[in-house]
């Protein structure tokens, strides 16, 4: 345990130097907040972890940080801490319920809520430090398009975009993935569908939004931008029950059917994410 709490850290990234995508960090990311992206990431994270896999969540959403909430956690130590100095990286991580690791950003981080110099070498460097003692880093992404969410997003070597049913979820999803496409060159894009109403219903919206993708987004002449349906997370109560006692539902309910499409969809990560990068 101590080797992965105590990742080394290198001294500096220069702040200028472009950015590759690196490899085991996943961002889970939302064009409109309120789809349950923590929600997926924290649950994801569990499954995961039941999995074999050694896995750490990143609170990226600096300035609405809530991931704290949902795993009913209480840090004294946080990500500002870190980003100041005033705390090492190995403090500030903590183990959660579900048997992976997470790093908290304390919420109201207003000084991190804009993409500086300084912000970008110290999220790289923490990043970069925590890779080697983890088989996946998932990054929980604010919502939307700001400098700060997409950053965080170009760090990953791959997305995944949690969206809903609801048209406004999908237009700001839509939104999302065109920015991504445009100015991160992003030729994949994994979608996630959450609350669905029937199965099958997540497929047919993902077709849906490749049809416009199609028609308007070309990531280069000749090339279109490909989404790939992982799952449906269906529409369950017992999602709201776990949320409101601060629980995971793979925990509390691990049989439960949105417990189910999510232990789904950490097999489909495993198989392509994990397993062939290994």
């Amino acid at each position: 345990m101590n080797d992965i709490l105590n990742p080394s850290l290198p001294e500096s990234t220069p702040a200028k130097v472009p950015l590759k995508p690196l490899g085991k960090v996943l961002a889970v990311t939302s064009g409109k907040g309120g789809v349950g992206k923590t929600f997926v990431s924290a649950n994801l994270a569990a499954a995961l972890a039941k999995r074999g896999q050694k896995v750490l969540v990143l609170d990226a959403d600096l300035g609405l940080a809530n991931l704290d909430v949902v795993l009913n956690l209480y840090p004294k130590i946080t990500l500002h801490d870190v980003f100041t100095g005033k705390a090492k990286l190995e403090e500030a991580i903590v183990r959660a319920p579900g048997g992976f690791s997470v790093l908290l950003a304390g919420s109201g981080m207003v000084e991190y809520s804009r993409l500086t110099p300084n912000v970008r070498d110290d999220f790289l460097r923490i990043i970069s430090g925590l890779l080697p003692h983890y088989d996946i880093v998932l990054l929980d992404t604010g919502a939307g398009i700001s400098d700060v969410v997409l950053f965080a997003v170009s760090l990953a070597s791959e997305v995944l975009v949690v969206a809903t049913p609801e048209p406004t979820s999908l237009t700001d999803a839509y939104a999302t993935i065109k920015v991504l496409v445009g100015e991160q060159k992003r030729r994949l894009i994994r979608m996630v569908i959450n609350q669905t109403a029937r199965m099958g219903d997540g497929r047919a919206i993902t077709t849906q939004l490749q049809q416009v993708l199609d028609r308007f987004v070309v990531a280069k002449p000749g090339e279109n931008v490909r989404l790939v349906h992982m799952g449906d997370i269906p529409a369950d109560p017992s999602v709201r029950m776990a949320v409101m006692k601060r629980q995971l539902l793979m925990q509390s309910l691990p049989g439960c059917p949105a417990a189910l499409a999510i232990s789904q969809l950490a097999a489909k990560l495993q198989d392509t994410l994990i397993t062939k990068r290994s």
